[in-house]
């Protein structure tokens, strides 16, 4: 009912869920008390607006929360879900197959993404960049721009620019002490505001900003030019 789809021997560095591989059963829950979950995810899924006929790009799916809402919400769209960390696919792939849907999970990293032969209406990506080196930042985002047919959409959830003193206290305080300092603080500085500011070629700010324990989540969308 899902199909999963390895590559033969990823050797690229990535951060686990919770920042720790031992971590990672306990994911859904902390993501669920710690984030604002349904505030968050329902936000992003209104803005997504996944759509019957759909191509749609799930990247660093993790668990596969979101791409089984998207599921959910458009039956008739095709969802894949891309991550480079086998267990959480697995995870994944267990929950498709619970609740009776057909999700195709592909293992890969966020620059993979225009590299899988399927051009996509909409990518999107829900609390992945902060955990990633800025390198992987830009490539990951350049590429989800870059699978996008023309017109197409993309769209972050994820820890952006912490504006306030409470936020970015909060921040430090959680996601930083897990997924440490390196990755995480350009982030809080802005770092995805400028990424898509290239690639837009205008400043972006985002569509909405949501306060939560772990620091301040931003929602962004980006949409390809309809021609080049």
């Amino acid at each position: 009912m899902s199909r999963t789809e390895r590559p033969a021997s990823p050797d690229v560095r990535f951060t686990p869920a919770l920042g720790r591989a031992g971590l990672t059963g306990a994911y859904d829950f902390a993501i669920k008390l710690l984030t604002r979950e349904r505030l968050w995810r329902t936000a992003l899924l209104e803005q997504l607006a996944p759509r019957n006929g759909e191509t749609i790009l799930d990247v660093g799916c993790g668990t596969g929360s979101f791409a089984l809402l998207m599921k959910c919400r458009a039956p008739g769209a095709r969802i894949i879900g891309l991550d480079p960390d086998p267990d959480v696919l697995h995870r994944a792939e267990a929950k498709a197959r619970k609740a009776g849907v057909e999700i195709e999970w592909r293992q890969g990293f966020a620059s993979d993404a225009a590299t899988l032969g399927v051009r996509f209406d909409k990518t999107v990506s829900s609390l992945v960049f902060h955990q990633v080196s800025i390198v992987g930042k830009r490539s990951g985002i350049a590429a989800m721009a870059e699978a996008l047919k023309p017109g197409g959409e993309l769209h972050i959830a994820d820890y952006a620019a912490q504006t306030s003193p409470l936020m970015r206290s909060l921040f430090r305080l959680t996601v930083q002490r897990l997924d440490g300092l390196a990755d995480t603080q350009p982030n809080a500085d802005g770092a995805i505001e400028a990424i898509l500011a290239d690639l837009a070629r205008a400043p972006v700010v985002p569509r909405r900003v949501i306060s939560t324990p772990t620091g301040a989540i931003s929602l962004f969308h980006f949409k390809a030019p309809k021609s080049i």
